[in-house]
């Protein structure tokens, strides 16, 4: 991509440890800030992303605070993924004092654009939150701007995960060129595109020059049955001797994939919060007898080789980085959103010539 003429102004609610804002800088978008109400996100968010981290709850904040961050351009941008409950995990770990069944962070996140009037505004989230009122009411907030949603596969866009999400992109100024399409051939990255350099480690070791390169412990009988199971297959290839007594119940058999490998040459699975662990899906290696390491999980979510996410020296806590992880928006994504966002601005420009 050619480098953008714009100069597009952007903040990130809800941004966690920055993987839409990373993607929105690599696209071209400068983001002055995020907010997230998580503080084990601030130190990943600054030192990747140069940009301003408020440890806030966006219900709480208010127009006054966010419009200074978004002045100095031709354009500004709010853009988000409100976590939408009962669907997310926004009410764990650093958010745990937050509301478990209600959507006040979309009503919220639809309040601020009301009130600050963006010239643009994007939305990544759960693809059931289309079929609830609440997103209607969020369509609402948008009146006054031309909208485009939709829901996509991300494998399509180069994510090398299946992850399935409803993606929402508006402007102020006009509904031009705000489709965000697969591009027609591109063959979807693989699991082997994307992991397969980072040097071999055990069960249970991290790698002496990237703490973030460690994968689980596992028991002796786990450690049989990761053994015994090949890329593809299921707890339903082994050994009875290694199956779960939960398995053999008529129950378990909807659960084909958990104790399961990921195959070198297709996409991996959706990258959750407990992606460290192989009995918690498809997440064991391929080819090495251990679930993935949480570097290899940020590598999958298409985060940077060199991403930081904790301090040097600060202790790697599994349960902690698979939720930054797995909840993070995929850094893909935001580049191709501000891909987007800057064609569309380009075809505004020519417009008005």
């Amino acid at each position: 991509m050619t480098k953008p003429n714009a100069d597009i102004r952007a903040v990130d609610l809800f941004c966690g440890v920055g993987g839409l804002t990373h993607g929105l800088i690599s696209g071209g978008i400068r983001v002055k800030a995020g907010y997230d109400l998580d503080p084990a996100c601030q130190y990943p968010y600054e030192k990747n992303n140069h940009a301003k981290f408020f440890e806030r709850d966006v219900t709480d904040l208010t127009a006054e605070e966010i419009s200074p961050f978004l002045k100095g351009g031709d354009f500004s941008l709010l853009a988000g993924c409100a976590p939408c409950q009962p669907f997310s995990s926004y009410s764990q770990g650093g958010r745990s004092k937050k509301r478990v069944d209600d959507w006040q962070l979309v009503a919220s996140y639809g309040r601020l654009v009301r009130e600050i009037q963006p010239d643009f505004v994007t939305m990544e989230n759960v693809v059931q939150l289309s079929d609830h009122p609440v997103f209607q009411q969020f369509l609402t907030s948008l009146k006054g701007y031309f909208i485009c949603w939709f829901v996509i596969e991300l494998a399509e866009l180069g994510v090398p995960q299946s992850r399935r999400r409803l993606v929402l992109l508006a402007s102020k100024h006009s509904d031009m060129g705000l489709q965000i399409r697969p591009e027609s051939g591109t063959e979807k990255r693989t699991v082997r595109q994307t992991i397969s350099k980072l040097p071999p480690i055990l069960a249970g070791e991290a790698h002496e020059k990237d703490a973030l390169h460690v994968a689980c412990s596992l028991s002796e009988l786990n450690m049989s049955r990761i053994r015994a199971s090949t890329p593809g297959g299921t707890w339903r290839d082994w050994d009875p001797s290694l199956q779960a007594e939960c398995h053999k119940k008529g129950s378990g058999a909807t659960y084909p994939s958990v104790y399961g490998r990921m195959e070198w040459d297709q996409i991996a699975p959706t990258i959750t919060t407990q992606c460290f662990g192989y009995g918690n899906g498809r997440f064991g290696h391929p080819e090495q007898d251990r679930a993935i390491s949480l570097r290899e999980a940020a590598m999958l979510q298409t985060f940077p080789h060199g991403y930081v996410f904790v301090e040097p020296g600060a202790p790697i806590r599994f349960n902690k980085l698979g939720r930054l992880i797995g909840n993070a928006v995929p850094v893909r994504l935001g580049r191709v959103i501000a891909e987007t966002f800057f064609a569309h601005a380009e075809m505004l420009r020519a417009s008005d010539r």
